[in-house]
């Protein structure tokens, strides 16, 4: 069993950074490919961004594609989203999510683990 605990989420306005933080119980986290995800009221949950287990591979949504950067500390067991030149379309919680195995998947039904959420609200 994988806990996934979320961090970082808060109030910004347009044009601004946050950096959101995913810490993770299970060792060895380094055996888990990871995902960024988020949800708006009324919409069904998007795919934000993946890393591969060893970080060296990553892949983006369209809609935040040269403004987000996924990372991982595998020693430490954390992931990372900085989100840039945030927009107010990217109001929702975001999630992040676990799935055993190096393969990047962009489907939410191929997670295995999910955190509770950290909302995130961008002010135009």
């Amino acid at each position: 069993q994988v806990q996934l605990v979320e961090s970082g989420g808060g109030l910004v306005q347009a044009g601004g950074s946050l950096r959101l933080s995913c810490a993770a119980s299970a060792p060895p986290f380094s055996v888990y490919a990871m995902g960024w995800f988020r949800q708006a009221p009324g919409k069904e949950r998007e795919f934000v961004a993946a890393i591969s287990w060893s970080g060296s591979s990553t892949y983006y949504g369209d809609s935040v594609k040269g403004r987000f950067t996924i990372s991982r500390g595998n020693a430490k067991n954390t992931l990372t989203l900085q989100m840039n030149n945030l927009k107010p379309e990217d109001t929702a919680v975001y999630y992040c999510a676990a799935k055993y195995g190096s393969r990047l998947a962009y489907g939410a039904n191929e997670y295995d683990y999910w955190g509770q959420g950290t909302q995130v609200t961008v002010s135009s």
